[in-house]
């Protein structure tokens, strides 16, 4: 399925199908195309609408996860949904939190995978250096369990990225913020249908981190996927979804 991408006012974005909407939010290092294997599969019975998120675009002095959802809450405004039904992987899934926190009432479910909030481990124990594509290769082969998922297309994209001074500066911007802005007191006080898929060998957020998620939220399930890292709906998409599928059918009226 080729998809269009959507450019009005300050927002470029996905818009396909209808029915609820699922407002799908890309991670750090993420891209529209993250999402593609969800949005073949639930377009047919949702309307699914992935905004890109301006990480290098945004004023760096408003650049942090809180600045990041007053931008989304903006586009839900310009799109004049009432309601939607929020899907965050990683930096995404942080966004989603803090969306929720600040506009309880526009969001009726929220799906999580490899979600940041609580704790995150992006780059190891070092951040990304500029110049070095075989350290880079590895650090972006932590994201999948499956090795062939690191393709060169993938290390090209963010070594282009890491090579621009700007763009780099954003990226330890964001992943600072994430990690100052933990969600632990707040995700008590979310009390929507909440829905945790996680990889087994996550290493980025490991699994005890989806157990810790699980336990704070009031009303969440868990599922994992096994032999599968932190972006399932990329490397496991037929699992993803099906699990999905089940979360949305049971709390979502058609």
């Amino acid at each position: 399925m080729e998809y269009h991408i959507r450019k009005e006012n300050k927002f470029n974005y996905i818009d396909e199908g209808e029915g609820e909407v699922l407002l799908l939010l890309h991670g750090l290092f993420g891209a529209l195309s993250n999402w593609k294997d969800v949005l073949n599969h639930f377009s047919k019975n949702y309307r699914v609408v992935i905004p890109l998120m301006p990480i290098f675009e945004m004023n760096i002095l408003k650049l942090s996860v809180e600045g990041l959802a007053n931008f989304i809450d903006e586009f839900i405004e310009y799109k004049k949904f009432t309601k939607v039904n929020l899907l965050g992987n990683s930096l995404g899934g942080h966004v989603a939190l803090v969306y929720i926190k600040k506009h309880p009432f526009k969001v009726k479910t929220l799906l999580l995978t490899g979600s940041s909030g609580l704790y995150e481990n992006a780059f190891g124990a070092s951040y990304p250096r500029k110049g070095d594509r075989v350290y880079m290769k590895d650090r972006i082969s932590l994201t999948f369990y499956d090795p062939a998922s690191t393709t060169e297309e993938l290390v090209d994209e963010v070594y282009e990225t890491l090579q621009d001074k700007g763009k780099l500066l954003r990226i330890l911007t964001m992943a600072k913020s994430a990690i100052r802005h933990n969600m632990r007191k707040d995700i008590p006080n979310i009390k929507i249908p909440v829905c945790l898929i996680w990889g087994k060998q996550d290493t980025i957020t490991p699994p005890e981190v989806c157990d810790e998620f699980h336990a704070l939220f009031p009303a969440s399930e868990k599922h994992f996927i096994d032999k599968c890292g932190h972006a399932p709906m990329m490397e496991r998409p037929h699992e993803f979804n099906k699990i999905a599928d089940a979360f949305y059918q049971k709390n979502l009226s058609k």
